[in-house]
Parts: structure tokens; C-alpha cells; sequence
């Protein structure tokens, strides 16, 4: 077999793994929205708020909202005052 031969079945090959790619992520979007849709319904008819891990520490709250305003509080050192921490660690974000 040509070395040019050999090629175009890999180069075929290749974007017949794109095409099935492509199409995948088509299907699995259109999944993601209906499922979204019928959340978001929900939510609304039960008139739900952001999610609610803990109640105490800040950053336990919801792990994507954490009170960045707290300038001191944060801190590597800073004793845990309760016991949700220990669960949870604060969002990656805090540390940089």
C-alpha cells in the first residue's frame, strides 16, 4: 500500500471521528436543554433560590459565591469557627 494511500484513510478516519464528534454534542445539547428547561420550571414553580449547602460560613453557602469582601476572615491561618468547614473547603478563586 502507497504511503498516500495510508494517509487519506487516516485523514477519513479522522474527520469521520469529527463528524461523530459533532454529532454527539449536538444530541447531548439538545438533552441538556430540555433537562434545563424542566429544572428551570421547577425552580419556578417552586420558587427556589440558589443552592444552599450550609448555613454558617460564608463559603459554604454555595462554593461558586463566596463573600470576597472579607479581607481578613479567609486567610490560610484563620481558625474554623464551624464545624461545615471541614466538609467544604473554600473555592479554589479565594487562594489566588
Amino acid at each position: 500500500m502507497r504511503r498516500s494511500n495510508t494517509l487519506l484513510i487516516v485523514f477519513f478516519s479522522a474527520v469521520l471521528c469529527l463528524m461523530f464528534t459533532l454529532v454527539d454534542a449536538e444530541l447531548r445539547r439538545q438533552l441538556a436543554t430540555a433537562d434545563l428547561q424542566h429544572r428551570s420550571a421547577l425552580v419556578a414553580e417552586l420558587g427556589l433560590t440558589d443552592l444552599a449547602l450550609f448555613t454558617e460560613a460564608r463559603y459554604t453557602r454555595h462554593p461558586s459565591q463566596s463573600d470576597l469582601h472579607s479581607a481578613f476572615q479567609d486567610h490560610p491561618m484563620a481558625l474554623e469557627h464551624f464545624p461545615s468547614g471541614s466538609l467544604i473547603s473554600p473555592p479554589q478563586r479565594l487562594g489566588q
